[in-house]
């Protein structure tokens, strides 16, 4: 996994590394460096500067540019400089780079490449003034775009950001930024780049889950298995307002093709014969219902539970008084793996946040923001705000894992926060989620660490989804596409264990 340190993580390092004797210009000079290698440049180049340190990475680049010899204008938005930004400013006068003030009306049209140095991962607020000129004169230049530590304007914990550069390449210093990949990060960041300048985290950082990570839980099954090696598999959910027979056999496949050994499809029993035509390899179980809506009955609940090792419950099952005492009596007398989404949310924000702590089974929980906003009592834009350390501080309170679900997914078990990179825009439509709570259900039952299963989940759901989006395009794409893509995804991610044992 790839470390990943919060703004403040970030400050209280950079602070330790040059109390430990390593001096800020020459971590300038470090960052610079990164800067200058992890680009193919193309001339001639603008580097726009303000005033901290994020500009003092420019002018080294600017410096170093004129090494090359390659021609580059500096732009200062601001005519104050950092005290080691003034040093690495007098060495790129002196190897010959122009340097201007920022001007009302200034073009960067002509520059084959600009680079961003304007506001590092300190900034906050919003960019106001000649600085936002320059953000919307960056934007227009039609130049290859580079942003400095982090696109400017961008928050480096939320990834948030009214008025922002967008940029080719993002060239983190000294570690990724949960801002690098949460909310708008991806419609703005092109490529991501690590410069790893020599760092060394002070607190334990959030860490982003790399390919390799997933590998190993899809190593090649042994013959010598059978079906309940892997688990079996409830999936509880529907409802005559949502009977959803596709998308109850789109969960059922996505926990199939996850390696369920038996998924168990249970459903109100007068929407059997909607659901059964669309679930083939699942078994149908009834669940007492009136009207369409399931009905509460602990034998039918103990029957169902008795042998299954994980349980998905809350999709499109309604917020009733009879699907609330089911999930109570779950979380009160199952001891297995208990997934909660959609409708279960709901009827979990209702109860005491204590019955979570105290729940015999083991919860994951995969809210989206709203769903999340319900369970915590915060407002979307406070978690959005801070949507890694707002997941922390519930998963550490209800000792659930909790699987915060958005651009870039995160989870964590109160102690450890991992994000998960993979997905894309179509992605945003009806039954994602449900796509998702199929493939938990499926690798909880045999992954035996839930961070570890959430995670992995997590990454093969976004894969998966790619891949649809690479076949059908963002707009056309359904929840539907992404099950149907999930088989190759994990064929490619058994493979590749195969070629590693």
């Amino acid at each position: 996994m790839i470390p990943v340190l919060s703004v403040e993580n970030m400050r209280k390092s950079d602070s330790a590394a040059i109390a430990s004797g390593i001096p800020g210009r020459e971590l300038m000079r470090l960052a610079g460096e990164g800067i200058f290698r992890a680009v193919q440049w193309k001339g001639p180049v603008a580097v726009v500067c303000g005033s901290g340190n994020n500009a003092g990475d420019g002018y080294v680049v600017a410096a170093l540019l004129r090494e090359a010899g390659l021609e580059c204008t500096v732009y200062c938005v601001s005519d104050r400089f950092s005290e080691d930004g003034r040093y690495w400013a007098d060495r790129c006068l002196e190897r010959g780079a122009v340097m201007r003030p920022w001007e009302t009306g200034t073009d960067l049209s002509g520059f084959g490449t600009v680079v961003d140095c304007l506001f590092g991962t300190g900034f906050r607020g919003e960019v106001t003034g000649a600085a936002r000129e320059a953000v919307e004169a960056i934007n227009a230049s039609g130049a290859q775009v580079i942003s400095a530590d982090i696109n400017s304007g961008l928050n480096g914990d939320s990834g948030l950001g009214a008025c922002c550069v967008k940029s080719d390449v993002t060239v983190a210093i000294g570690g990724f930024k949960p801002g690098h990949f949460l909310n708008m990060a991806k419609d703005v960041i092109g490529a991501r780049v690590n410069c790893d300048i020599g760092i060394a985290p002070v607190d334990t950082p959030y860490q982003l889950l790399e390919r390799q990570d997933v590998i190993p839980c899809f190593r090649p099954r042994r013959n010598h298995s059978n079906k309940g090696t892997y688990g079996y598999t409830a999936l509880i959910g529907g409802s005559a307002r949502y009977s959803g027979a596709i998308r109850l056999a789109a969960i059922a496949a996505a926990a199939m093709r996850c390696g369920a050994g038996v998924v168990k499809a249970a459903v109100p029993a007068s929407l059997m014969h909607d659901v059964a035509p669309a679930i083939l390899e699942s078994t149908l179980f009834p669940l007492p219902d009136r009207d369409g809506e399931m009905r509460f009955d602990a034998e039918a609940m103990r029957e169902l539970t008795a042998n299954v090792r994980t349980a998905a419950f809350g999709m499109g099952i309604g917020v009733t008084e009879e699907a609330g005492k089911a999930l109570a009596w779950l979380m009160d007398n199952y001891h297995g793996t208990l997934i909660v989404d959609a409708d279960g949310l709901t009827l979990l924000a209702r109860m005491e946040r204590s019955r979570l702590r105290e729940a015999a089974c083991s919860l994951v929980l995969t809210p989206h923001l709203k769903e999340f906003s319900r369970l915590t009592g915060m407002s979307m834009e406070e978690i959005t705000r801070a949507p890694a350390e707002s997941a922390r501080d519930y998963a550490r309170e209800t000792g659930a894992v909790v699987l915060l679900k958005g651009p870039a997914t995160i989870v964590t078990d109160g102690t450890a926060v991992i994000l998960t990179d993979a997905g894309c825009a179509g992605m945003a439509t009806a039954g994602s989620g449900d796509v998702l709570s199929g493939i938990l259900a499926a690798l909880c039952g045999w992954i035996p660490d839930r961070m570890t299963a959430a995670a992995s989940g997590a990454y093969i759901n976004g894969l998966a989804g790619e891949a649809a989006q690479r076949k059908m395009g963002s707009i056309s794409m359904t929840a539907g596409d992404t099950a149907r893509c999930i088989a190759e995804t994990v064929r490619d991610l058994e493979r590749d264990a195969s070629e590693t044992v």
